[in-house]
């Protein structure tokens, strides 16, 4: 049904246009709100234009959320390289932590998601992007797969040991015994969280 609006939409349909912004447009904004300071409108945008343009590329093997997810993540890619951030930029080992808004500038309701947020940041670009689709978008491995370019056993892999790296920098930002105790014994669900709560905290 999506794949149809798709197409409808590349051969100048605004109204199905309309109704794919409508229903991606909160996943594509949480995808840049915790990678790109400042407001991330002009990314959101220029992704769903840039999504058109590669119309003709979507051959329905995917949803159309899953593709622009991967629009997305080439369009952070280019983002940085704008910034001069990253012709030599490997998303694999460099973190956000210098660019997106801190997890105390954000209207978050709970330190734990605070310091999950933050732990986030502190992952690789490609470890925190793996787990935020994991976790708020509730991705399956082989449209995560879909979106890295890599066969679904990498991705499960790389799922693990991101978990893993998550859990480590949870543990060296906690601030208290109880706030540690508190996030470890929750830790997917403080992770889940946060979806709603990005996008609450953008309307304040």
């Amino acid at each position: 049904m999506e794949g149809a609006l798709l197409e409808a939409w590349s051969r100048g349909d605004t109204e199905a246009g309309r109704r794919l912004y409508a229903t991606h447009f909160d996943a594509v904004y949480r995808f840049f709100r915790t990678k790109v300071d400042g407001d991330v409108s002009d990314l959101v945008q220029e992704t769903f234009v840039a999504a058109l343009q590669a119309a003709a590329r979507f051959e329905g093997r995917s949803s159309v959320k899953t593709f622009l997810l991967g629009v997305a993540r080439h369009h952070l890619f280019d983002h940085y390289r704008s910034k001069q951030r990253a012709l030599t930029h490997d998303m694999s080992i460099s973190a956000v932590n210098d660019t997106a808004p801190r997890a105390s500038e954000l209207v978050l309701r709970k330190s734990e998601q605070r310091l999950v947020l933050e732990a986030l940041r502190r992952l690789s670009v490609d470890d925190q992007t793996l787990l935020e689709l994991f976790y708020w978008e509730e991705l399956s491995g082989s449209e995560l797969a879909q979106i890295f370019e890599v066969p679904e056993g990498t991705i499960r892999s790389r799922l693990r040991r991101a978990h893993e790296r998550l859990r480590s920098a949870v543990e060296s930002l906690a601030t208290s015994s109880e706030q540690l105790s508190s996030t470890m014994s929750n830790l997917e669900g403080w992770a889940a969280s946060l979806r709603n709560e990005l996008l609450s905290a953008s309307s304040t």
